[in-house]
């Protein structure tokens, strides 16, 4: 599988270096050239167009909320890809959602693609501390999917960056527990969490 991220703010600062702390080729790529801060992050970093990036099999968007309408018109079709969530829509009106949980909102700027939630209920600063706790244990990452084998696959992801994935079922079910929206955060949202193996 191909993995590209998509913004290197600090929550994808802190993914892009589990990435290469384990010497796994990601695809960086966003608004501005990137080329020096990916370098300073790993040499598994590869700085790309948004154009080539998306083309990965699996697709991290670390960018703001806001964003991702964006985002996903940069490509007509995205079957057969996985698009990872790591956003939170804290501040947007519940309204603007239609509703919905805005993992399910975002899915629909992503025609055809599997929509996981995964790497957003931690703040930057814990999650760029990196897969294991001072106790030696595993840190927990949460992961929401209504497609159970898009979830699979970010849970094995999940695993070899090092962290313990822990599965929530779909997105309008145990995933409303990491979703963000109006001035609401749900309950998993910064939970440090571990699991000793």
């Amino acid at each position: 599988m191909s993995y590209a991220i998509i913004g290197l703010g600090k929550i994808g600062t802190a993914i892009a270096q589990a990435f290469a702390h384990r010497d796994i080729e990601l695809a960086v790529a966003g608004r501005r050239p990137l080329d020096a801060r990916a370098k300073q992050i790993g040499s598994s970093l590869v700085p790309r167009q948004l154009e080539d990036a998306i083309e990965a099999d699996v697709v991290i968007l670390a960018i703001p909320f806001a964003m991702h309408g964006e985002i996903g018109r940069a490509l007509e079709n995205w079957q057969g890809k996985i698009v990872v969530d790591a956003t939170n829509a804290f501040g947007v009106p519940p309204e603007e959602l239609g509703g919905l949980p805005s993992t399910a909102a975002l899915a629909r700027s992503f025609p055809g693609a599997k929509v996981v939630k995964a790497f957003n209920h931690l703040p930057a600063e814990v999650l760029a501390q990196g897969p294991t706790t001072h106790h030696g244990a595993r840190r927990v990452v949460f992961i929401s999917s209504d497609d159970e084998a898009a979830s699979d696959s970010v849970a094995a992801l999940v695993d070899r960056l090092g962290f313990a994935p822990v599965a929530l079922g779909k997105i309008d079910e145990g995933g409303r527990l990491i979703q963000a929206r109006g001035n609401t955060w749900a309950q998993l949202i910064f939970q440090d969490l571990a699991r000793f193996d």
